[in-house]
């Protein structure tokens, strides 16, 4: 039984928020361990280990001397090291003042400069790491498909795919020969819609003529979070089989009508398990990555594929390795990319989501299944990583500004700088913080 399926069963809200908190508990706890760790290696101490922020809910001190707490509320956390005034690694003066050359060089602002600058940075590497894992580990877990044009597996479609089989190498769709996967693709792409396609395929050494389902039916494949199609209680399986009235046999067909009809409502026919239900969904606008840049679109929300699953292989850790690598990767220059075109003027800035729109993306990923939920989970990690080297004093990335500073002028900003740094940094992070909030309340 896949338990994160069920978290919509006892209510959205609380399931979100749960998924949440599940998520951003594992991000947090891998971050500031990355913080932890390498202190203790570059022989920095560490007096506070914190998960969660508020009172205090368990404790307990390890032999080095390090208190390893939960506390009562769960978004965020941090590691106070020897010196530090507070979560921030702000500087503790008085403390510094009373401490030894010794007891000076195991804390944040007396040790070596390149100890203090690795154990800052650790924390986002920490997130991409475990992004690059997870991406790693699915990938291996998952393989990837071959190039033979080979049916693998139905999906559960009604009408004439029942005609072919699993094992069936695909020879031709409409007048099109297929030597693989690729050329498959190619021609399914080039058939117009219609309820029913020509194909030849070869079966138990003989080749077999019949017209079948079109090659991208429009059946759901994935939802996305936050969409149409998930708020109106389209599942995962789900065959559309009309729209406005109006038979839809290809994929493509769902997605025209949601762009031709912006924000006015599709009345949909949906086949499910033998049932056909009727739904109202209204398509939403979103900005979609492309070639030069980004798109606006008005979309459901679903995506989808072809009629059947092709044949994987397993791939080699090292192979799987890179694709963990490739995917972590993608997903920073992408959301890079998307910070500026935002700040362009280019895409909506409804695309930064609070605490609110991350809670209910949990929800709807957790809702899909562990996989989806962990795929999010590395997405988020690298999208923290990513934030955390922003240059922004408060934030890890500013705090590596300020060794940088010190690295070429020789020593750090003064205590007086740094303090009004870092509450700019405050109130700078502050007012992002709300504005995202606002989004959650105002963008759709």
């Amino acid at each position: 039984m896949d338990l994160l399926g069920t978290l919509p069963s006892f209510g959205g809200f609380l399931g979100a928020m749960l998924a949440f908190v599940v998520a951003l508990s594992v991000i947090v706890a891998i971050h500031e361990y990355g913080h932890y760790i390498v202190g203790r290696w570059c022989g920095i101490h560490a007096e506070v280990f914190s998960l969660g922020f508020g009172p205090v809910l368990y404790s307990r001190v390890d032999k080095r001397g390090t208190r390893w707490q939960i506390a009562a509320l769960p978004f965020g956390g941090y590691v106070k090291f020897l010196g530090d005034a507070d979560a921030a690694s702000g500087k503790d003066g008085e403390a510094m003042t009373s401490l030894s050359d010794s007891e000076l060089k195991r804390t944040m602002h007396g040790a070596v400069l390149w100890r203090r600058a690795a154990t800052v940075a650790a924390g986002p590497v920490f997130n991409f790491i475990l992004s690059i894992f997870v991406f790693s580990g699915i990938f291996l877990f998952s393989g990837t498909t071959t190039e033979d044009a080979v049916i693998g597996k139905l999906k559960p479609l009604p009408g004439p795919v029942e005609m072919f089989q699993e094992g069936d190498r695909i020879l031709r769709v409409g007048e099109t020969p297929i030597g693989n996967l690729s050329d498959f693709y190619s021609a399914a792409r080039e058939q117009e819609a219609s309820e029913v396609v020509s194909y030849e395929v070869e079966r138990d050494g003989q080749n077999v003529t019949f017209d079948s389902v079109f090659p991208f039916p429009p059946v759901i494949d994935q939802l996305q979070p936050k969409s149409a199609a998930m708020d109106g209680g389209l599942e995962v399986g789900d065959v559309i089989q009309s729209v406005n009235g109006k038979p839809v046999f290809a994929l493509s067909e769902v997605q025209d009508a949601a762009q031709a009809n912006e924000d006015n409502p599709l009345e949909l026919l949906v086949y499910r398990n033998g049932e056909v239900l009727e739904k109202t969904l209204t398509p939403r606008q979103r900005d979609l990555p492309s070639g030069d840049g980004f798109e606006s679109r008005w979309l459901i929300g679903f995506s989808g594929g072809a009629f059947f699953e092709p044949p994987r292989v397993k791939l080699g850790v090292g192979d799987a390795a890179w694709g963990g690598v490739s995917q972590t990767w993608f997903i920073a220059t992408s959301s890079l990319s998307g910070m500026w075109h935002m700040i362009t003027g280019a895409i909506s800035s409804c695309n930064i989501q609070g605490p609110i729109g991350i809670a209910q993306t949990s929800g709807d990923m957790a809702s899909q299944g562990a996989k989806e939920f962990i795929w999010f989970i590395a997405v988020l990690s690298t999208a923290v990583g990513l934030l955390n080297l922003f240059p922004i004093p408060v934030l890890d990335g500013g705090h590596l500004v300020f060794h940088a500073y010190e690295a070429v002028v020789g020593r750090p900003p003064s205590d007086k700088a740094l303090n009004v740094m870092m509450t700019t940094g405050l109130v700078l992070l502050l007012s992002l913080m709300v504005f995202a909030l606002t989004n959650d309340f105002f963008c759709t």
